[in-house]
């Protein structure tokens, strides 16, 4: 039997009106290990070719509730002085699919004992949405009385990136600055070309060295976007003997996580994280799970174990 899917009709609202405000870039609660998905200026940054898949499931039990899956890869090169990446990504949310295929461009200059990078990124977006499969109250309504099927639009962002490799890092960044749908002529005003709306986003994390066996490093992730109420994404993580990750997040008006990551060898790192929902929907919902594996290649791993901080 057909059902009205909730969280589907948000989100359609969005697109068939373009007036609405919703957070539509992937939100994760393992941001701090992920820095592509946020930033293209992050290309390139671990000088070294750098993998990364994560799965999440929003919500379960919770009626169309989102699942997202993201695949990145990044390598630095010209002598480290740039960065080359690409981040696909997946989202189902209730009767609508949207992928994104985005390249990333970034280069840095060392400023400091760090170094500064501008990044830009570019790609489209594939949108479908199965508006048959809703019931609806009024059944004349011509929007619903057909899918939308391969919409593509394209994506233009960037973001600027400082890291001292053990020291700390800070970000900002505008994941999607221009889109454009369908049929739209050019314009600066993403209002007037695309349902995407501007999301703001500063990051930062530092490295606290308490002995020589056990590290703490707080982070945060601040997003603003138009419209909407501002969020912050507050961690608190500690790492014991350069091998296990052991964290905790706060999402304003959304969800508390526990996050562990074993970093398994210099090269391969696993995580898991999982959400305590705050909101009213943890009535109805059991929570969200993400698991995400890295592998990064080049290093060596028979030396001293040597994990990646950010």
């Amino acid at each position: 039997m057909k059902k009205i899917k909730a969280i589907s009709v948000l989100f359609l609202m969005l697109l068939l009106t373009g007036k609405s405000v919703a957070q539509q870039e992937p939100m994760v609660s393992q941001y701090m290990f992920n820095g592509l998905f946020l930033n293209p200026a992050y290309a390139g940054s671990q000088e070294c070719l750098t993998s990364t898949m994560l799965f999440r499931t929003q919500w379960v039990k919770f009626d169309g509730a989102p699942q997202t899956f993201t695949a990145a890869v990044d390598a630095a090169i010209v002598d480290n002085k740039m960065g080359l990446g690409l981040v696909m990504v997946n989202d189902r949310i209730g009767v609508t699919n949207m992928t994104d295929v985005v390249a990333n461009y970034s280069y840095n200059i060392k400023l400091g004992e760090g170094k500064l990078a501008f990044g830009l990124k570019a790609g489209i977006s594939h949108y479908n949405a199965a508006l048959t499969d809703l019931i609806t109250w009024d059944q004349s309504d011509v929007i619903f009385q057909g899918n939308l099927n391969g919409q593509v639009f394209p994506k233009f962002g960037f973001g600027i990136y400082y890291s001292q490799k053990t020291k700390w890092y800070a970000g900002f960044s505008i994941p999607t600055l221009l889109s454009y749908g369908k049929g739209s002529d050019f314009s600066l005003n993403i209002n007037n070309t695309s349902f995407m709306r501007r999301h703001y986003m500063l990051t930062g994390g530092y490295i606290f060295n308490v002995t020589e066996n056990v590290k703490l490093k707080p982070s945060v992730l601040f997003k603003y976007i138009p419209g909407a109420p501002f969020q912050a994404d507050i961690n608190f993580s500690a790492l014991f003997k350069d091998m296990i990750w052991l964290g905790a997040s706060f999402r304003t008006g959304d969800a508390v996580s526990a996050i562990l990551e074993y970093q398994a060898t210099n090269s391969f790192r696993v995580g898991y994280g999982y959400d305590f929902t705050v909101s009213e929907i943890r009535k109805y919902s059991n929570g969200s799970h993400e698991i995400m594996i890295g592998y990064d290649f080049g290093k060596d791993d028979t030396k001293e174990r040597t994990p990646r901080y950010f």
